[in-house]
Order: structure tokens, then C-alpha cells, then sequence
């Protein structure tokens, strides 16, 4: 047995980040090589989070990244202390039943081994917040803080990709954190639904119900697909009925509010509503923007301003979307060999207009009306409703509207977080003032001839 050379895990740590980029995590930064005997490198973890992640996720990579460093075979395997292994469904998959090494018995997890995988990406001090997800966000810090107390249920809903999972795992592990003998069991709906067929089908109902009916906190993504099941419906009727009646927290997720689920009872449909029930959208575009850099400050990537920028106008969809981009341009960049520039992003994205045009941005349409005008980009953001602010301000409302394609939404933003109304009543001034004043449609005209010829 040998500690390992720390050139060696110095020199792993760059494969990971040159082969499997898509992978590596600023928190790799935490872990600690122990010891190397017998072809395994022993590494420490930080959390069992993170050693469940990495056993399960990362495996293959580190052994990859070991064997290259070292030139010889090498197994990674990631271990905790014992004694901060905490007593949760969360334990590593691979324990079982039986002596542990340091004559403690371990838990069996067999029963358990199908719950969703927590990622140690998806926390909240990693999760950015915006005018379209600040309820969800708080609620959910909320419930982490008094679980069984605060909001029971908390039922959140919305589109694909908006940060549903993220903020269930993230609460999570903050109960986690706080008390790690909590009894979590998070899965999906769908094997939930599995494990009740299974239960009635080999006559394991009693199992079943203890499984469900003995945790501090039950986590379930995608309710809806209880849609159309009335016996699973039945059952997680009376689930639900006996963890309310005990205090433990229900956290769901929904592609919809309990009222829009096809076919569901309408007594869940009431007990989805006991508490609190709140709505996550598409995020605007400076919203999207924080996003990708708190992405790229997890991954440890050093994505430029320009980069960001582009990739926040390019995908409008869901923060999904955003992930899979940067994981893209990190890709190439490391293919390549290359650092991350605008035209390799372009590349990577497919965007071929984009590199022989670039699409014009709110703050060229803002830098040409404050020349224009004279006024200051901080008088435009500003309260101020002065004649001599508001005209150029719905003047850039009015241009940022003809001349991109960002939404109303995204182009209130720029403007000291104006709503969507505030925006449409600009466009409209504008238009109606054009139609009267010749003088003014002139200048606006100009302004957006300058804007053409750049």
C-alpha cells in the first residue's frame, strides 16, 4: 500500500478535463486520492452524495484517467468515512447486507436501488433564480428548512428542462445536510407505479406499504403519470393520507397543476392543493444568462461574456437545452484543442448565418439610441419617467422588437426588469406617435437605417 503520487492525480485531473470534459465537475477539486495497493486507487469523497455520483456516473472515466496516468491497470474506487455514511435510501448501490470492513454491519439497500440518483450539480446555491421560478425557489428552501412544517405538500409543475428535478434534489440534499439520518425516498412515478404492480402481483402489498408509509420525506418527479391508474391512484390515496397525518413531507412534480391531470381523482386532486402549489417557466433572457455561467462555474469552464451571450439568445427553450449547448461547445473546444471562442461556439451549435452574420443585440440598438438622443444607458434602465428618458427608451423597446427576435419578456429586461405589458405599450406608442408626427418617424427611421448599415 503506497499513497499516490500527487503528480499523478494532478496529471488525471487534466485527462479528465481534456477527454471527458462533459464530465468533470469544479468539485472534483475536493476529492482526495488515499492510497493506491493492488491496482485500486482508493478516493476519498467529500459527502455520500458525491460518492454515490461518482461510483455511478463517473466510474469509467477515473479508471480511464488512472490507467493513463499511471500506465499500468488501475481501478478507481471512491469510499467515505463510515462514520459520515448517513442512514438514507441514498446509499451507494452496490452496498449490501453484511460486514463492512470495520466490523459495523451495513444497511441493505437492495429495496431501494431504483430511486433517482442525486447529482451533487443540483443544490440550491447552484440553482439560479429568476421572476419565473422565485416562488418555486423559496418554497423549496422553505420545506428543506421544516420539512413536514412549512409547505405540505409542495406540488411544483411546468414545462421540460425548467429546473423541476433541480429543485426536488436540491431539497433533497439539504435535508440531507441537516440531518443525515433522514429517511428519503425519491423516485419517479413510473416506478412507483411498477413496484405497486409488482407488490399486487406477488402479494407483497405489506412491504409495499411499509416501504412508503415508514419515510421522512416522500419524493416523487412526474406525478401526472398516476393519470388513468385507479387502483395505484387508490393506494397512493391513503399513502399520502397516512405521511400527512405523521408530518412527513410529500414533494411532488408535475408537467401540470393537480386540476389539469387528465383523469385524476378529484380527492388527490384536493390534497395537491393543501399546500402549496407553484409554477415554474421558460426562463427570459438575463435569466438564461445567469444560468450558463453558474453551469459553467460548476464544470469549471471558463466560457467568455460574448460566448454566454450567444448561447442565452440562441436557446430560448428550457435550461436543459442551455446544458446540452455548453456541453457542445466544451466538446469541441477540447477535440479541437482550442479555447472557447464565439466562432467555435457558432461552430459547435451549427449556427452558420451566426458566423457569416451576427444577429444584431439590444445593446447595439441601445448604444445607437443613446448616441442619438443623448441620454445615458444607467437613464434608461432607471424609474425615471421623464419625456426626455421614456421617448428613447420606447424608442429601444420599439427597435429591439422590429430588429430581433428576442421575446417582449426578454427585452423588458434590459430595461431595469420591465414586464412584457410595459414593452407592448412602448411598441404601440411608437407606432401611433409615428403615424402623427413626421418629425419623429423620421428620427426613427434614421436610427434604424444606422442600425441596417452595421
Amino acid at each position: 500500500m503506497s499513497n499516490p503520487d500527487p503528480s499523478t492525480w494532478r496529471a488525471m485531473i487534466a485527462y479528465l478535463r481534456r477527454h471527458h470534459a462533459d464530465l468533470c465537475r469544479q468539485w472534483f477539486e475536493e476529492l482526495e486520492p488515499l492510497w493506491l495497493a493492488g491496482g485500486v486507487l482508493q478516493v476519498r469523497a467529500q459527502s455520500p452524495v458525491q460518492q454515490s455520483y461518482l461510483s455511478t456516473k463517473c466510474a469509467e472515466a477515473f479508471n480511464d484517467a488512472a490507467q493513463a496516468a499511471t500506465g499500468n491497470l488501475v481501478v478507481v474506487r471512491f469510499v467515505i468515512d463510515e462514520s459520515e455514511v448517513p442512514r438514507t435510501t441514498q446509499a451507494t448501490p452496490t452496498n449490501t447486507a453484511g460486514d463492512n470492513g470495520n466490523g459495523r454491519e451495513s444497511r441493505t439497500v437492495a429495496a431501494f436501488d431504483d430511486q433517482i440518483l442525486l447529482s451533487p450539480d443540483y443544490t440550491f446555491d447552484n440553482f439560479v433564480t429568476g421572476p419565473q421560478n422565485h416562488l418555486a425557489y423559496a418554497a423549496g428552501v422553505a420545506v428543506a428548512q421544516q420539512p413536514g412544517l412549512a409547505y405540505n405538500p409542495f406540488f411544483i409543475h411546468g414545462g421540460v428542462g425548467l429546473g423541476k428535478t433541480h429543485l426536488l434534489q436540491a431539497i433533497c440534499q439539504s435535508i440531507l445536510a441537516a440531518n443525515p439520518d433522514a429517511h428519503i425516498c425519491y423516485l419517479s412515478c413510473d416506478s412507483f407505479i411498477n413496484h405497486f404492480i409488482d407488490a399486487v402481483t406477488n402479494g407483497n402489498m405489506h412491504d409495499f406499504r411499509h416501504r412508503y408509509r415508514h419515510v421522512d420525506v416522500l419524493v416523487i418527479d412526474d406525478i401526472h403519470f398516476l393519470a388513468d391508474r385507479d387502483r395505484t391512484q387508490e393506494e397512493f390515496f391513503h399513502t399520502f393520507n397516512t405521511l400527512f397525518q405523521s408530518k412527513k413531507q410529500i414533494v411532488l412534480s408535475s408537467d401540470s397543476p393537480p386540476h389539469e391531470i387528465p383523469q385524476l381523482e378529484e380527492r388527490l386532486v384536493s390534497r395537491f392543493n393543501w399546500g402549496l402549489v407553484a409554477r415554474v417557466d421558460k426562463p427570459c433572457y438575463e435569466t438564461r444568462v445567469a444560468i450558463i455561467r453558474k453551469k459553467a462555474e460548476v464544470r469549471g469552464a471558463n466560457i467568455p461574456d460574448p460566448v454566454v451571450c450567444y448561447i442565452a439568445s440562441k436557446i430560448e427553450s428550457n435550461t436543459r437545452e442551455l446544458e446540452g449547448a455548453i456541453t457542445k461547445v466544451q466538446s469541441m473546444a477540447s477535440l479541437t484543442e482550442q479555447t472557447i471562442t464565439l466562432e467555435l461556439a457558432q461552430q459547435a451549435l451549427g449556427d452558420e448565418a451566426a458566423t457569416a452574420e451576427p444577429q444584431l443585440s439590444i445593446q447595439t440598438i441601445i448604444d445607437a439610441v443613446t448616441d442619438f438622443f443623448g441620454v445615458k444607458l444607467s437613464d434608461l434602465q432607471s424609474k425615471r419617467r421623464h419625456r426626455s428618458i421614456t421617448v428613447p427608451r420606447q424608442v429601444c423597446m420599439y427597435l429591439a422588437r422590429k430588429r430581433t427576435n428576442y421575446s417582449l419578456e426578454e427585452i423588458g429586461g434590459y430595461f431595469g426588469g420591465r414586464d412584457h405589458t410595459t414593452v407592448m405599450h412602448a411598441i404601440r406608442t411608437i407606432d401611433e406617435r409615428s403615424e402623427v408626427d413626421k418629425i419623429f418617424a423620421a428620427q426613427v427611421d434614421e436610427i434604424d437605417r444606422r442600425l441596417a448599415t452595421n
